[in-house]
């Protein structure tokens, strides 16, 4: 089952100046610079604003570029999965799941991005954003109960979690995903098989408690600690049980079983970060074989060795120039909280993946890989121009405008995603259950809504709701650091 909060919005168009070549400029620099989100605006509009018909029409109807192959399969399948076509959105999930197994790298556009920007490469996507293709498929497979397909993505899962742990092996680092593992544990008990849910149950709090809480700010969700003594207590681990129950501070609990079933509630709040770009100015320095770029005001040092001397004269006609890299920008939520109201109580949702946060994080980690080859890319671009510029001034000149205009940082990034994931589990007793999900916003009266599920003992129901409210980019910072 899924359900959207639908939000409208007013937009302000671009100030451009009513004489023919001022307007042709304007138009001139704004699509140089465009961002990803920028060149996408009908489908955003469409989509932030809830028309999802309209906005899957212009999606599926836009002629795409084969670099951008992955962001469109994801697009199309979560848009899908919000209609309540599960079947289809998992296929196209399926296409981005197969893009990122068959990910290959082209050399010849890795060397074009050097000569131009890293948008000449195919868009392989984050480590974060390879894991939630994950979550929607099983999410899908888990409402239309298939169980032995949410199985399949839960096995998948857990190899990309053994990659991702592969790759970083520095504590500071986004290297474990506590939602991911805590999604497999609900996977498992779906299944009653007890004994894996206790282990990914066990593996998610692990995360939360060592790595999530320092990097994230997020804590183990009151759920999770109740579902690990849950499955501790269904397995037989005494041992655990007892250990975790004087861990958490929960020496009173016992298992009680409901006798109509559960509802495991999932919000999906706000959109998640854009991705823009920021310029900072390098000053060359040179010493001998080295040629030192250097940004004082940032502290950054970056020296390239510089074999010939007809290189390191192609650089020293430069002192000062532009970098352009890229950055996140927050689009702040519109509800902070929320609960749900049954018939026998009110339980709170609790954050479990704030995918604003992992964003952030995962791209200050190579924030120093991307500089590098931003300036190796710089570096390049010049050395062409000065060469030229020898024999031929104006078509120097002109290069130089070419390298200038092609100067941009990789913007893309999956822009459909929520900021945050929150869930509850839900008793539910026999038959019909009527509840209200309200929603607490930063300013303002309440959002309330109302649903109606069948319990069945026994059984798990799954649910998601989408709030599309959030705070349009701030344009002018587009081009400033955050």
């Amino acid at each position: 089952m899924n359900s959207l909060r639908i939000r409208y919005s007013k937009r302000t168009s671009l100030p451009f100046s009513t004489p023919v070549v001022g307007l042709l400029l304007s138009l001139f620099t704004f699509y140089s610079c465009a961002t990803y989100y920028q060149s996408n605006a009908t489908f955003n509009r469409e989509f932030e604003s809830g028309d999802l018909e309209r906005a899957l029409s212009t999606l599926q109807t836009k002629e795409h570029s084969r670099k951008n192959e992955f962001l469109n399969e994801v697009n199309n399948g979560l848009v899908l999965s919000m209609m309540g076509r599960y079947e289809e959105s998992n296929a196209y999930f399926e296409k981005a799941f197969l893009f990122g197994e068959d990910y290959r790298k082209n050399y010849l556009y890795e060397a074009a991005s050097y000569l131009a920007n890293p948008a000449f490469t195919p868009y392989r996507g984050e480590d974060h954003e390879h894991l939630i293709v994950l979550y929607y498929k099983a999410m899908n497979f888990l409402k239309m109960k298939k169980t032995e397909e949410a199985l399949v993505e839960c096995r998948r899962l857990n190899i990309r979690l053994q990659q991702l742990s592969d790759r970083y092996d520095s504590e500071n680092k986004y290297r474990e995903d506590a939602f991911i593992h805590n999604l497999m544990g609900i996977i498992y008990d779906y299944d009653k098989d007890y004994n894996n849910a206790f282990i990914a149950y066990r593996n998610a709090y692990t995360i939360y408690v060592n790595d999530y809480s320092q990097l994230f700010g997020v804590q183990p969700p009151d759920q999770l600690k109740k579902d690990l003594l849950r499955t501790a207590w269904l397995s037989g681990f005494s041992d655990e049980l007892a250990r975790y129950k004087t861990e958490l501070g929960m020496e009173e609990y016992t298992y009680q079983p409901n006798d109509g079933g559960e509802l495991v509630f999932f919000w999906h709040n706000g959109l998640s970060p854009i991705k823009a770009e920021w310029g900072i100015n390098f000053i060359i320095s040179r010493s001998n074989s080295v040629i030192t770029f250097t940004n004082t005001d940032l502290g950054l040092s970056f020296p390239f060795q510089v074999e010939s001397e007809k290189d390191r004269n192609g650089l020293t006609g430069l002192e000062l120039f532009r970098v352009a890299f890229p950055k996140y920008i927050e689009r702040p939520v519109h509800f902070n909280t929320a609960e749900i109201k049954y018939d026998g109580g009110s339980l709170p949702l609790q954050v479990v993946e704030d995918i604003n946060n992992v964003a952030f994080k995962v791209l200050a980690e190579r924030m120093t890989v991307e500089m590098s080859k931003a300036l190796v890319r710089a570096a390049l671009k010049k050395v062409t121009e000065y060469e030229v510029k020898k024999s031929d001034k104006t078509l120097g000149s002109v290069l130089g405008v070419l390298n200038a205009i092609t100067e941009k940082a990789d913007t893309r990034n999956w822009q459909t995603l929520p900021h945050s994931i929150y869930y509850s589990r839900v008793p539910l007793k026999e038959g019909a259950n009527t509840m209200q999900f309200v929603l607490h916003p930063n300013e303002g009266g309440d959002a309330i809504h109302s649903f109606t599920f069948q319990g069945k003992k026994g059984e798990m129901l799954f649910h998601t709701f989408t709030s599309l409210e959030s705070g349009y980019p701030n344009y002018s910072s587009f081009y400033n650091p955050r």
